[in-house]
């Protein structure tokens, strides 16, 4: 497959739309930008529902010990403190993100809260990753599919590195399926922005984390490219309604 792109190819950044080989960069000066209080903000802006969310996709990996997990996009490690302790010290997680601000906070995060001798960390780019075929019984990605550039490149990437039997779980934010319920949310999101502006002095990153969401996916297209990329039996759950859905995808073949 010919994975070039034209030199005048463009991607979206939000919804300005910016040459490819400059989207990279954007986004990770919003992360750099975000990191010391990415948490923080988390919890303001779900009103803490993040946290609940994290633990019913952790459920649904169904890890155990001695498997090997990637915790991709994986930021201030908070699914590697989960995963962790299911894994067992003959099991691995890798904590893997492309921001350097963010693997920084998170490994002094895990560091600070004496992390179990299972996790290691990796700065790796979700579009490539620097790791052997079919190394990972579990892939995660929370939050961060919808920054990757070139999601199907990505997707195929994790195909490659993901184990027979092992499984991709992949937690992001989604389409509401009440009319209602998305007019409620897309209020409720703009005040965003105002929140990154009084925490962190920084309203523009929070523009572009809105902007990011309605850009993504809906449900079925997603699954859609799971499945496109070499997956089987993709499946999804929508979360509070679908303002977030969590897809499985599973590789049964070699």
């Amino acid at each position: 497959m010919n994975d070039t792109k034209p030199d005048n190819a463009t991607t979206h950044f939000g919804y300005r739309q910016v040459p490819v080989d400059e989207k990279a960069t954007l986004v990770g000066g919003v992360f750099h930008s975000v990191a010391r209080k990415y948490d923080l903000m988390n919890d303001v802006v779900s009103l803490g529902t993040h946290r609940l969310i994290k633990r019913f996709t952790l459920e649904l990996s169904a890890v155990r010990p001695g498997q090997r997990v990637l915790d991709l996009a994986g930021g201030t490690g908070d699914f590697s403190l989960l995963f962790a302790p299911r894994l067992g010290q003959s099991g691995q997680v890798v904590l893997a993100d492309i921001n350097e601000s963010m693997l920084r906070v998170g490994r002094d995060r895990l560091i600070d809260a004496g992390s179990p001798g299972n996790i290691s960390y990796s700065l790796a780019n979700a579009e490539a990753l620097p790791f052997a075929d079919q190394c990972f019984d579990c892939i995660c990605i929370a939050y961060g599919l919808r920054n990757v550039t070139d999601k199907d490149a990505a997707l195929r990437s994790m195909y490659r590195t993901c184990k027979v039997g092992g499984r991709l779980l992949i937690l992001e934010f989604s389409t509401p399926r009440s009319p209602l319920l998305s007019k409620a949310y897309d209020l409720y999101s703009k005040l965003w922005p105002l929140a990154g502006k009084m925490v962190l002095n920084d309203a523009a990153s929070y523009q572009y984390l809105v902007e990011s969401i309605r850009m993504h996916p809906d449900q079925e297209t997603l699954k859609h490219m799971v499945l496109a990329a070499g997956f089987q039996r993709c499946e999804y759950h929508d979360v509070m309604g679908g303002i977030c859905a969590i897809h499985i995808g599973y590789r049964d073949t070699p």
